[in-house]
């Protein structure tokens, strides 16, 4: 998965790099078998991430087939209160103090929540 400028990606197992900015874990559980020390996360943002209830629902199949209804419903959770102000945390993190990095224990950085958390701060950046 590409990263902008502003928004960058990584997987929380790997080691932190110079240009990372703000480390921020967009994963509502710990990973496994990662110290704090070593994931050298700065914002633990667990609001910004799906519900338990949408997390569940993607899971229950893991064919794939539910990943554009996911993201959808994944889309229209990022509207709600809860999640709007944990974005509008991000939004500032990114207005403020330049890069910031999102971390995630996912493997395929290329499916899953993190892809349009992305573009959905990216889309608020250019048209906010």
């Amino acid at each position: 998965m590409g990263s902008s400028e502003a928004v960058r990606v990584r997987r929380v197992y790997d080691p932190p790099e110079e240009d990372d900015g703000t480390r921020v874990l967009v994963d509502r559980l710990w990973p496994r078998g990662v110290s704090k020390e070593h994931a050298a996360v700065d914002v633990w943002a667990k609001d910004v991430t799906p519900s338990k209830e949408l997390r569940s629902w993607y899971h229950e199949d893991r064919s794939g087939k539910r990943y554009d209804e996911f993201v959808d419903r994944y889309r229209a959770e990022l509207g709600d209160p809860v999640h709007e102000h944990a974005v509008g945390g991000l939004l500032g993190l990114l207005r403020e103090h330049g890069p910031v990095t999102l971390v995630t224990a996912v493997k395929d950085l290329g499916d899953g929540h993190v892809p349009v958390l992305v573009e959905h701060l990216e889309h608020a950046l250019r048209h906010g």
